[in-house]
């Protein structure tokens, strides 16, 4: 079985993103006996207005991450977007067999474009690029966040019209989905998914955030009417939010989470699912400043990837190109 999944360079990351994709993604690797390629996409964060010092910067900093939580070279195929240029080739052919409506009906699309004075077209057509991302390695499991099922159903749609009108070329995916902390909601706005770019910086709990800094958002986390800790997203959804938490943290289920705040109040809560991420954090922070003092190490790793997907990618956009009448040299 082959597994592929994509993170953005954008924005530092915070507990939703490790909550997730990236805990799945070393998860995915500790199971899987095929291969597992993560991508960093760094071609997506081009789509709107960036900075290219930030966005260099930023790539680094998530591949040093992607490491220090554990995913390993030996194991996994880490590497960036715009080093295999089979993606963009890709996702111009792909884009043939996508429907401008079906692009258009993309909520994330319309999300990122309505309070934007320029929206590029990249924006519009970006879903294409994942698409060509994803099809590429002939994958059969793509394991992403709650808000990615969209994408995936786009994904599976190209394929299946590129396989209708060129013949049988690409396997067609399927998404998975965490169960538990699909979405993790901003701590003083929990109606409202955790985002660095559209929620508050203090509901915002960041992975590589200092113990202390971790400590002080949990504790001034906005809560519920009452006093029961009781798991309730429409009733409850701000402490639904911190036992969501606090049960992938420390590895527990809902239902026994619930049970250890039986007849005690939020504070406790609060108090305790603060330490639990700190605890949670603590090794990776340590691995990632390991990685990012030692660029060099952290280049090879990356070029190492780029190379395996390179060879790994080759085949199948050959293969589009052919199919779709071509004349090869």
């Amino acid at each position: 079985m082959r597994v592929f999944s994509g993170i953005q360079a954008t924005g530092a990351k915070h507990i939703g993103n490790y909550i997730g994709a990236m805990r799945h993604y070393v998860r995915t690797q500790d199971e899987n006996e095929g291969d597992a390629f993560f991508c960093i996409v760094d071609l997506h964060s081009i789509t709107v207005e960036h900075d290219p010092v930030d966005l260099h910067e930023r790539t680094l900093d998530l591949a040093a991450l992607l490491f220090a939580v554990g995913l390993d070279p030996q194991r996994s195929t880490l590497f960036l977007q715009s080093h295999v240029s089979a993606h963009p080739e890709a996702a111009w052919l792909l884009s043939s067999v996508t429907g401008f409506g079906q692009l258009g009906r993309m909520t994330q699309f319309k999300e990122k474009g309505e309070s934007r004075d320029f929206v590029s077209a990249g924006l519009f057509t970006y879903p294409v690029l994942m698409a060509g991302d994803i099809l590429l390695y002939q994958t059969d499991v793509v394991p992403v966040g709650d808000d990615q099922r969209q994408h995936i159903e786009l994904t599976r749609d190209v394929a299946e019209r590129f396989n209708a009108r060129y013949g049988e070329t690409f396997k067609v995916p399927r998404g998975v989905f965490p169960d538990v902390g699909a979405r993790i909601m901003d701590l003083q706005e929990p109606t409202r998914k955790m985002s660095t770019t559209g929620g508050t910086p203090q509901g915002t709990v960041l992975v590589l955030d200092p113990p202390d800094v971790i400590r002080r958002k949990f504790k001034t986390a906005v809560t519920d009417s009452g006093r029961e800790v009781r798991y309730d997203p429409d009733g409850k959804p701000g402490v639904s939010n911190l036992i969501e938490i606090l049960a992938v943290s420390s590895s527990r289920e809902i239902p026994e989470v619930e049970a250890a705040y039986d007849g005690r109040g939020y504070g406790d809560l609060k108090q305790d699912v603060g330490e639990a991420v700190v605890e949670l954090f603590r090794p990776v922070r340590e691995r990632y400043e390991e990685l990012r003092a030692d660029v060099g190490e952290l280049r090879r790793l990356l070029a190492v990837g780029a190379e395996k997907a390179r060879q790994t990618a080759a085949p199948t956009l050959e293969f589009m190109y052919r199919r779709m009448g071509f004349v090869r040299p």
